[in-house]
């Protein structure tokens, strides 16, 4: 069980979010946060006794802000606001994203900017303790004014309605929170605004896929490699000379990995002795130029990790309660940030992917894979190998171009024109969440294609031609699934492989072998 994560009125990290998500971390508030929730609840208590109208405290919400509350309708006018936002549809969103959203909104409770009383932040933190998730369709979150939708329905379990998720079905909130022991909260003025303002579910799915995608492209760098020994290609394009003729940080990092994960391979060392037949002086580009793609890709992780780092240290609600005790409206909602970093991963996955897709296609195909059987069959002819692999990754490879496709370009105009310009950033998120998934696939089908063709011209584990690094990675390889032979069922060992590039465990067999982990 991870460490729990304390909440105090200053920024989480990456890790801590992902670890309420994912691993369910226990959350605490600290004293320090509680204190500042008090202090800026004081402000607004103040503000529900004055004769001049302010926003989400005395008046409606988005366009009819221009209607004033009674004093005896305020409460009602945070549940409606809660009951009528929570209008989302479509398939049940991930529970990680869910928890995800839930602990970045809690944590901007907790800087004192949104006016909360503490009891609202610490009940939001009983329901994330207690494992209750509640149910959030895919659709409506335009990214601006927050993530309104997902968090209205968040909301709603707060005040002990709506439905919470149920193993693959849902229940009533009202019975998961009585069964936890949990007392629902009765919203007071700006609370549910309060609640609802925010870039927290677009940040949570940037963060997941930060730590997803750090650990994929290590994870490409390897499959690289083995295609590189399966192919009897060269390492000297990795030379560190060579990649600081241009210093790409994340360039040289795949470079590092590939040159130390190649370093005195037997395949290689004999195809420099000239013991192979045939010569080539430089590699497709799909090889060669696999550390220029990888490395654009980290650059660019390491340039939404900071994107993500800035969010994390944000107060984002509107309006917000300034240190000062002001009670100003601004547009720090807006997803634009978020939106065009989730839409940038997307890109570099799709690019990894394809640079995968056709090492994988060089093996299969007789003319071009030095002396491999066609397909890696094993009676060609009789047995198909590989030959339809290829096909699923090309249908992956080709969605995740349509992936690829922004949707922070995108904008249509709501509440009556007040909101005319959002961020599309939630749809960002949620299509990158499909691109990671396809980047693990595609890989896994290039290493498993590549274990095969490594065992067919090594004859296997036992007698490797492979560097000390890519053997320790053939033999977990070989853990999970059986070397070549006459066709067998292939869509179980696509998904062992799968689990094994998601899980990081290939990433650590390499770096166990070399004492130290890859970039």
């Amino acid at each position: 069980m991870p460490t729990p994560v304390t909440l105090t009125p200053g920024p989480l990290t990456g890790e801590d979010v992902v670890d309420i998500a994912r691993r369910d971390a226990e959350v605490v508030i600290d004293p320090s946060a509680v204190e500042a929730m008090t202090a800026s609840r004081e402000v607004i208590d103040g503000l529900a006794e004055d004769t001049t109208p302010h926003y989400g405290v005395s008046t409606g919400i988005g366009a009819l802000a221009t209607k004033q509350i009674p004093h005896d309708l305020r409460s009602q006018l945070q549940r409606s606001l809660i009951r009528s936002h929570a209008a989302s549809s479509g398939t049940h969103v991930d529970r990680e994203v869910v928890r995800a959203l839930m602990v970045n909104r809690l944590a901007t409770m907790c800087t004192g900017r949104t006016g909360v009383r503490p009891v609202v932040a610490e009940t939001y933190a009983a329901i994330l303790n207690a494992g209750i998730t509640p149910a959030i369709g895919e659709y409506g979150s335009l990214g601006c004014s927050g993530d309104l939708a997902p968090l209205s329905h968040c909301a709603m379990v707060l005040m002990g309605e709506g439905d919470v998720l149920d193993g693959n079905s849902t229940a009533p909130a009202a019975e998961a929170l009585a069964a936890a022991g949990i007392e629902p909260v009765e919203l007071r003025e700006k609370e549910g605004l309060a609640l609802i303002n925010g870039t927290d579910g677009m940040l949570g799915m940037l963060l997941m896929a930060i730590e997803d995608l750090r650990r994929l492209y290590a994870c490409a760098d390897i499959a690289a490699a083995l295609t590189i020994e399966a192919l009897i290609g060269t390492d000297a394009v990795f030379a560190e000379d060579l990649h600081a003729l241009r210093p790409q940080p994340g360039q040289v990092d795949s470079a590092t990995n590939m040159r130390i994960l190649l370093a005195d391979s037997p395949l290689i060392e004999e195809k420099k002795a000239g013991e192979h037949r045939f010569t080539r002086v430089q590699d497709a580009y799909s090889m060669r130029c696999a550390p220029q793609v990888h490395g654009a890709g980290r650059s660019t992780i390491s340039h939404a990790a900071s994107v993500a780092e800035f969010e994390l240290a944000s107060a984002i609600d509107n309006p917000v309660v300034t240190s000062d005790g002001r009670v100003e409206s601004n547009g720090n909602f807006h997803g634009a940030p978020v939106g065009y970093v989730l839409d940038f991963l997307a890109v570099a996955a799709a690019d990894a992917a394809s640079i995968s897709e056709r090492r994988t296609d060089r093996m299969l195909d007789k003319a071009r894979s030095h002396g491999l059987n066609p397909f890696l069959a094993d009676d060609p002819g009789v047995d198909s190998g590989h030959m339809i692999a290829q096909y699923t990754q090309a249908g992956i490879v080709s969605e995740m171009k349509r992936f690829a496709v922004p949707a922070s370009a995108d904008s249509i105009p709501s509440s009556a024109m007040q909101e005319d310009h959002v961020s599309m950033g939630w749809s960002a998120g949620l299509k990158l969440r499909r691109a990671v998934d396809g980047l693990q696939r595609v890989i896994a089908i290039e290493i498993l294609t590549a274990g095969r063709a490594l065992d067919m011209r090594d004859g296997g584990i036992a007698s490797s031609k492979s560097s000390a690094p890519l053997t320790a990675v053939r033999r977990k390889i070989r853990e999970s699934v059986e070397g070549p032979g006459t066709d067998r069922y292939l869509a179980p060992e696509i998904e062992a492989l799968r689990l094994l590039v998601a899980s990081g465990d290939l990433v650590e067999a390499a770096g166990a072998e070399l004492g130290f982990p890859l970039k």
